[in-house]
């Protein structure tokens, strides 16, 4: 007998929601990810170099230093943080993914959340905010690229 024997439409039904259900857990199961990747020396990478100059009187940690731009999935991620007597006063999203309004809902939470967060701890040693991993990612690169610029 066939399995799918017209006599049957119950085991019909039962076999193709099997195959439904087990095409979707391949399908999810599938996530691609490319993080964004930091520059080695002498190799190309997606972080420019453009622009992270020392800080103005970073002899005293006082100042604005704007971090590198970090190139994510989503696109570009540059953070400037102000500093004042060696503290971490100010952290601005200078550029960030912006091209959508899912990139504009998503950073609308995201970012102020990660301010918040570089403040209280003062270091890029942030957590990623959900749903905004790659911006997160970038975020904590680029802030990271400031601090070092500045000295902290």
């Amino acid at each position: 007998m066939h399995a799918l024997n017209r006599n049957r439409p119950l085991r019909r039904i039962v076999l193709a929601g099997a195959a439904t259900v087990s095409a979707m857990v391949l399908l999810l199961a599938l996530k691609p990810h490319t993080p964004p990747t930091v520059a080695t020396a002498g190799t190309k990478s997606p972080v420019e170099s453009a622009g992270p100059g020392p800080a103005a009187g970073s002899a005293t940690g006082t100042g604005t230093v704007t971090g590198n731009t970090v190139r994510t999935r989503w696109g570009p991620v540059r953070v400037r943080v102000t500093l004042k007597d060696g503290r971490l006063t100010d952290v601005t999203a200078v550029r960030y993914p912006q091209d959508n309004p899912r990139d504009q809902e998503i950073n609308s939470y995201a970012l102020p959340q990660l301010r918040r967060e570089a403040l209280a701890a003062q270091s890029a040693q942030i957590d990623t905010v959900s749903g905004a991993t790659y911006t997160s990612d970038g975020y904590r690169q680029s802030l990271q690229s400031a601090l070092d610029s500045a000295g902290l």
